[in-house]
């Protein structure tokens, strides 16, 4: 699959998780960031959407610790959490 048809199946799949907390937090985080990823960076993202949103919600905001595979810059980055636009 091309990069430009992997980065559209994952966009869905960041912004349709079920609660819009997740999309927001998910979602969002794709927006801001997918378009500089390199390789390795999309197939974490690809991986960590595997995961449940309750876990990567509680990594994010520091409710519970990250587990090793994810640790990282990319981690990093998705903890900031300055990449949220709250609709009005």
């Amino acid at each position: 699959m091309d990069r430009d048809t992997r980065l559209k199946r994952l966009r869905f799949r960041a912004w349709h998780r079920g609660t819009k907390e997740a999309d927001l937090l998910i979602g969002g985080f794709f927006d801001r960031h997918s378009a500089g990823w390199n390789e390795a960076e999309i197939d974490w993202y690809e991986t960590l959407l595997e995961e449940q949103d309750v876990d990567i919600m509680a990594w994010a905001i520091g409710a519970q610790a990250v587990p090793r595979r994810y640790q990282g810059e990319m981690m990093i980055r998705l903890k900031t959490l300055n990449y949220i636009k709250h609709p009005e």
